[in-house]
């Protein structure tokens, strides 16, 4: 089980407290860099190391007068730092504090992130394998198509959660830069010294190239991959939505004891949760909209991008970490029902063993279009009579001109199917 203080860690990294602690390693990295130059004396970097902190609801005070936010930071630091405050945020500025800072927190977030695709992929592997031979049906547009395997369906969710945890490793990557080159980035004010020393302590990259920020379309991929990631679990909780129908009823998202599924309706089991998962992928794809329209900015920085950053980094990390902390539970615990999966193969009686009976009748020498029209007129029969779609071509003398009954008996064998599972299976590496 996901407990509190599991989901607390994405919250707190979002956090202005931490926030605020990552600027100040900023501030006293950059101090160290310029110590090492020569700029800032040994003593004074000692005393800076040693006084240096934060009160944060002074820094809010502060805020309310000076109406900016790095200006009120700056300041309530340098009160507890005295005189050797003068040295604090030479030659930065608030952008290399805030684009530094973000990527930190991005990145710490990516690892949360990835830990959860990390889980993920266990189970899904788990549930994949258990599955691998219980025979169901597969549906297009809705509609019941050929049999397939459970564990197949599961397999197509773990390959493409793979695929997603390299994506979240990309975007994890391409926000792992930082900046400290100045005013409009050409560091003129600066060493660029102070923005390597101070990566590299930081674990992230000095930027290529910059303005007065970090270029938007980082921060744009870092949030159009959480919210494909969001889209994948979405996928996921519509297929089990649509498995859980009264009608199917092949799967069930676990229902616990002492839980209401309605306060009308005493018999309700509902896909409660498979629906928020869904419902919450919708606004990661809007805060994926919001990204792409960060990316173009007034000439080299205005900051019509820096209002909505602060509402969509934080709430799609902590939004996609709770997506995963609510479906995570729901495929560990997923109640399967292979007898109902068996029903629904023969609720078409036989039609989805069509396409088989098609290939060998060309087999035996019929145009594809002849021998379409003798299993589509067959096929119409079983749509519009009770009769089984077997019972049909074993009658149909065109049908019985090319194949013998065992012909026909041998098409609706479902391992036909199912064969190349072992095959598939181990290309997607669940062998």
């Amino acid at each position: 089980m996901i407990d509190r203080y599991t989901l607390s860690k994405m919250g707190n990294i979002w956090s202005e407290k931490h926030k605020m602690e990552i600027m100040l390693k900023i501030e006293i990295l950059a101090c160290e860099a310029m110590c090492k130059l020569g700029a800032i004396p040994k003593k004074s970097m000692e005393k800076i190391k040693k006084n240096a902190k934060f009160d944060i609801d002074e820094v809010k005070r502060l805020e309310e007068k000076t109406k900016h936010d790095i200006v009120a930071f700056i300041n309530n630091v340098g009160k507890y730092i005295g005189a050797e405050a003068r040295y604090l945020h030479m030659g930065l500025t608030s952008s290399d504090l805030l684009d530094t800072a973000l990527s930190v927190q991005c990145v710490e977030a990516s690892d949360l992130l990835l830990a959860d695709i990390k889980k993920m992929l266990l189970v899904l592997k788990q549930k994949a394998k258990k599955y691998k031979d219980t025979p169901c049906i597969a549906r297009t547009h809705g509609v019941h198509a050929e049999p397939m395997t459970f564990g197949l369906k599961i397999a197509v969710w773990y390959d493409e959660m793979k695929r997603n945890e390299e994506r979240m490793e990309k975007a994890k990557e391409m926000m792992s830069f930082g900046k400290l080159s100045g005013a409009v980035g050409t560091y003129a004010n600066i060493d660029p010294f102070v923005e390597k020393y101070v990566c590299e302590k930081l674990y992230l990259k000095p930027a290529n190239i910059a303005t007065q920020i970090i270029q938007r379309d980082h921060h744009c991929q870092f949030v159009s991959t959480i919210a494909l990631i969001g889209s994948t679990l979405n996928k996921i909780a519509t297929e089990i939505r649509l498995l859980q129908k009264t009608e199917v009823l092949e799967v069930e998202e676990p229902f616990f004891k002492g839980q209401i599924g309605s306060s009308a309706m005493p018999h309700k089991r509902n896909p409660v949760t498979c629906e928020r998962v869904s419902g919450l992928s919708r606004l990661l794809r809007a805060n994926a909209q919001a990204a792409y329209e960060n990316i173009c900015l007034w000439h080299e920085r205005d900051i019509s991008h820096s209002s909505v950053e602060r509402i969509i980094l934080p709430d799609s990390a902590v939004v996609l970490n709770y997506m995963f902390h609510k479906i995570i539970p729901i495929l560990d615990g997923l109640l399967v029902y292979p007898k109902n999966m068996i029903t629904s193969l023969s609720k078409t009686k036989g039609l989805i063993y069509s396409q088989r009976v098609l290939l060998e009748l060309m087999k035996k020498g019929l145009a594809r279009e002849a021998a379409y029209e003798i299993i589509q007129r067959c096929a119409m029969q079983v749509w519009q009579e009770t009769s089984d779609f077997k019972d049909i071509l074993n009658r149909d003398r065109k049908v019985r001109k090319y194949l013998k009954a065992s012909q026909i008996d041998a098409c609706f064998d479902i391992k036909y199917y199912t064969r190349h599972t072992d095959m598939i299976f181990k290309r997607v590496g669940l062998k």
